[in-house]
């Protein structure tokens, strides 16, 4: 069905187009012809590509061919990757680099006939593998253009990863169908967070795009600040939950929004609103191929086009786990969730367990609750081991292995579930509606929320997971490293911790009229870090190293680099972004003081004496972060705001890359 349209279109015109590269559809035709006979011996492709020309034509010979496709997610793990790999058994890799053999074979799980397997971001961490024959996703593609009808055939830009079905089988499939250029863009080039969207949908003229929910609240920022995109007819919202009202206000400004609702194992739309068929509130109509009832609150899909999940056939109808009803003009309203599975705005499905068992991996975290069911992010209800615990640093360590959509982004702090409270059964697990009513959300607070220090917090969480993911700090929290590194350790900390004070002065000495309020707090930090160098010193000489040699040796690159990044930019840049760096300095102090002092000084049998700078921050620091909090909240300027943030985030790169390069044999070989 979907060639025999491609052949039908005008043989000049443009099928596809990637910057100034362009593919008619003649051009497309034999491109495909010649991709088929490459994957003659091909039975299982993993496409694991950038968005691009050459993904669409891949995909699309191994439809002709028949070859089993298997698109690869850009938001996956590399333990996410091998999973589908060895799930799905593919047997030829497509990366930039080329194809390449693995050493698997096809699973003899996947139903004979499945055309494509795609797997879902994976409510528990493990994705799960949709297998679809051809015609379910004909089935899609065909009903999308029958509703639309031949008015919407110029520009559908992807905006979306095309390994997501919605915009591989509802955007591309469609829209080669309807004779549509396909606009395509790698994905790095919008940009974080989707920067650049409003730019690309404007010099490529797109007429139609698919969207998320998140995605479109970008998208409508864009408009208010640049304008409105006068090309643009058609705007398909999915992947979650839309609130109504944010469909208005899109419309609003100028943005054609039609909510739809959609299921891989449907091979991606179910239901959607158009122009002239529209209510907003509900997902709209049932595509014409779909069939459909509701049965205990619950969306039944009675013909969902897929042959089941590797390795788990389908039998009979499919239940969705989605609550919701159709009314009587056949629209369907999706009400909520029947299990505790969360869906982001960005449309990534999670289960809570999945990033709440990340958390209470972590010792300074007792109890989690996750929430995020058409947030942009997860939030997380978190009650602490102890009332000095770091619970940005033990989230962060969390969120390390976690993918990116998985991972918590706001939290609050709450005091423990339990029995009494009627938060826990009596087997000790969550009661989640009842842990929802009696404390208050993680995103139950006005816009804009954050004070400027929770958002430094969140707005290094990356940075500070990949700090704590450097060998040598891991070692060192558990004690796992020997004498000569900890004495490493200590010569580059004197050799940045020297600095600290001028560091302070320099700051002072180049601050703005407006901003000498912060001498105060610059004062009282001067008062604090004046001679602990010479502490480090001595814990040098009592671990048993030579403290002269250590004050007179030069130290490593990386702990020059960051020092003298420091001194530039309080020169050159913003001295107010040098609180940055003290903000990595004391959060990290605070952390290796707590855990590691304990740890190393077990594990190498030294004196107390050896340590004396890193216990005394263990209490200092946390004074210290009390009365940092207390300081940037007083920081109302934009300019400064940024320079302390960006600072931070760059000084616990050049951190993690000071901690890298301190010498290190690996984890120590515990005697019995």
């Amino acid at each position: 069905m979907l060639f025999d349209r491609i052949h039908s279109h005008a043989s000049d015109k443009i099928a596809l187009c990637e910057g100034n590269d362009t593919v008619t559809y003649d051009e497309l035709c034999d491109l495909i012809d010649a991709r088929c006979l490459e994957l003659v011996d091909v039975d299982v492709l993993g496409l694991a590509l950038d968005n691009g020309i050459d993904w669409l034509i891949w995909d699309l010979a191994a439809l002709s061919a028949k070859t089993l496709c298997v698109p690869i997610p850009p938001f996956f793990t590399r333990d996410q990757i091998n999973h589908t790999i060895a799930s799905a058994g593919i047997t030829h890799m497509l990366t930039p680099a080329g194809i390449t053999e693995t050493d698997h074979s096809r699973s003899p799980g996947i139903p004979s006939g499945t055309a494509k397997v795609t797997f879902t971001s994976g409510t528990t961490g493990t994705p799960k593998g949709v297998c679809l024959p051809a015609s379910a996703m004909m089935d899609v593609a065909s009903s999308i253009h029958q509703i639309l009808g031949d008015d919407f055939t110029q520009t559908h830009a992807c905006v979306l990863p095309l390994a997501v079905l919605l915009e591989n089988v509802a955007g591309v499939y469609a829209g080669l169908m309807a004779g549509c250029t396909i606009s395509l863009t790698p994905l790095e080039q919008f940009g974080q967070n989707y920067q650049g969207l409003h730019a690309i949908l404007a010099q490529t003229h797109a007429t139609s795009v698919i969207l998320v929910p998140e995605i479109l609240r970008v998208l409508m920022m864009q408009v208010i600040k640049n304008g409105l995109l006068p090309d643009l007819e058609f705007i398909a919202v999915g992947g979650s939950r839309v609130d109504p009202a944010l469909i208005g206000k899109a419309r609003h400004i100028g943005l054609p929004v039609y909510e739809g609702y959609g299921l891989s194992e449907c091979a991606s739309v179910v239901s959607m609103n158009v122009p002239g068929r529209d209510k907003p509130g509900t997902t709209g109509r049932l595509l014409p191929h779909v069939k459909a009832h509701i049965s205990n609150g619950e969306i039944i899909i009675t013909n969902p086009g897929f042959f089941g999940y590797v390795g788990e056939p389908l039998t009979g109808g499919f239940a969705t786990g989605d609550l919701g009803e159709i009314d009587p003009d056949g629209h369907l309203r999706v009400t909520g969730r029947r299990k505790n599975v969360l869906i982001t705005s960005l449309g990534r499905n999670i289960s809570p367990e999945w990033p709440e068992s990340a958390l209470l991996a972590q010792p300074g975290i007792y109890q989690a609750m996750v929430f995020g069911d058409g947030e942009p992010h997860l939030g997380a209800l978190i009650v602490p081991t102890g009332p000095t615990v770091d619970i940005s640093a033990a989230v962060a360590a969390a969120n390390a292995s976690l993918p990116d959509y998985a991972q918590i982004k706001q939290i609050r702090v709450v005091s423990p579930f339990t029995v009494e409270n009627g938060c826990l059964t009596g087997t000790g697990r969550p009661r989640r509606e009842v842990i929802s009513q009696t404390f208050t959300s993680p995103f139950s607070v006005p816009e804009n929320p954050m004070n400027f220090y929770d958002r430094l917090v969140a707005q290094t969480a990356q940075q500070r997971a990949a700090l704590y993911h450097v060998p040598q700090l891991v070692d060192g929290l558990q004690g796992r490293i020997s004498r000569s590194t900890y004495v490493a350790y200590l010569t580059e900390a004197f050799h940045h911790v020297k600095h600290t004070v001028p560091f302070l002065m320099a700051m002072g000495s180049r601050l703005p009229d407006d901003k000498r309020w912060l001498h105060k707090a610059i004062i009282e930090y001067l008062e604090e870090e004046e001679g602990h160098e010479e502490w480090i010193l001595n814990d040098i000489e009592a671990a048993g190293g030579n403290k002269e040699a250590a004050r007179a040796a030069t130290p490593n690159l990386e702990t020059q680099l960051m020092v003298a990044y420091n001194y530039d930019y309080i020169a050159r840049k913003n001295p107010v972004g040098f609180l940055g760096m003290v903000f990595m300095l004391e959060s990290t102090s605070t952390q290796i003081a707590s855990q590691g002092a304990d740890a190393v000084m077990t594990g190498l049998d030294l004196p107390k004496s050896a340590f004396t700078y890193l216990f005394s921050h263990g209490t200092l620091d946390l004074e210290h972060m009390k009365f940092f909090e207390k300081t940037v909240n007083q920081i109302t300027d934009p300019a400064d705001q940024a320079a302390i943030i960006e600072v931070a985030q760059n000084t616990f790169r050049l951190f993690a890359n000071l901690f890298a390069a301190i010498p290190h044999e690996g984890q120590r070989k515990h005697v019995a």
